[in-house]
């Protein structure tokens, strides 16, 4: 089974001067889910190369045991700096599709074609696709197979209104993924500000905010060795991948 996360190229945080980029935690702890898992990994970006690291993820108030193993690991750091350009990888070679967050998806993930195509491309394919925190916004574009908003109808969930004012960036980003979601019709859900809450809908998975992030993982790990196996037994011609299926929230 192999699993591709798809990194943030962005690193600059607006006009603030600031930089940002991926969120270490919602990295490090599907990677090492999924590593765990045995569970094959590749990492890419928009850009390809080293994705950028959000400075404040790497602060010692965020450090999780996830994050020290990350910084142990010289496999993992190597990945990191090298990884794939997004547009030159097929779909068609991976069982799942997992976006980590930080506020650098919002710049370039949300309006990426070659990863609106990759997402579409899994979707249709009856593949997971996981986005943890802000990084629910690459799926705002993207389209079901009938056209229709990928989101529409959907059980979500994705970085809330009030996580971002609390972090004061709400007149800085482009959108609000909380408000974006429900303008296309998902169904948005939420938890507490700070404390996991991860939604299924079939084979779409959504974390809310970094303590989301290891259940977004598991998450993913299961739904990618089901659609694995599934993808290895024979069908009939007539059998499609179900847009719908298990639902659930924890």
């Amino acid at each position: 089974m192999t699993v591709l996360i798809v990194l943030t190229s962005h690193d600059t945080l607006g006009d603030t001067g600031q930089k940002t980029g991926f969120w270490l935690e919602e990295f490090a702890s599907p990677y090492y889910t999924m590593i765990d898992a045995g569970i094959q990994v590749t990492l890419a970006s928009p850009l390809g190369g080293q994705a950028p690291l959000d400075p404040k993820s790497d602060t010692p108030d965020f450090q999780t045991a996830a994050t020290a193993r990350f910084r142990n690991d010289p496999q993992a750091q190597h990945a990191l700096a090298t990884t794939r350009k997004l547009s030159e990888l097929d779909a068609s070679d991976f069982d799942a599709v997992l976006y980590p967050g930080g506020h650098g998806p919002l710049w370039d993930l949300a309006n990426d074609a070659a990863s609106l195509a990759i997402i579409e491309q899994m979707v249709a394919a009856g593949k997971p696709v996981a986005a943890v925190c802000h990084a629910p916004a690459v799926l705002l574009q993207a389209k079901a197979p009938d056209g229709s908003p990928l989101v529409q109808g959907k059980r979500v969930t994705g970085f809330s209104n009030s996580e971002e004012e609390a972090v004061q960036l709400t007149e800085v980003v482009p959108l609000l993924v909380e408000d974006a979601l429900q303008g296309l019709g998902g169904d948005y859900s939420r938890a507490e500000d700070w404390h996991s809450h991860v939604v299924v809908d079939g084979t779409l998975i959504t974390g809310q905010n970094p303590a989301s992030s290891e259940g977004g993982g598991r998450g993913t790990a299961r739904a990618s060795s089901t659609a694995s196996l599934i993808s290895r037994r024979p069908q009939p011609a007539s059998t499609a991948a179900s847009s719908t299926g298990a639902r659930s929230v924890w």
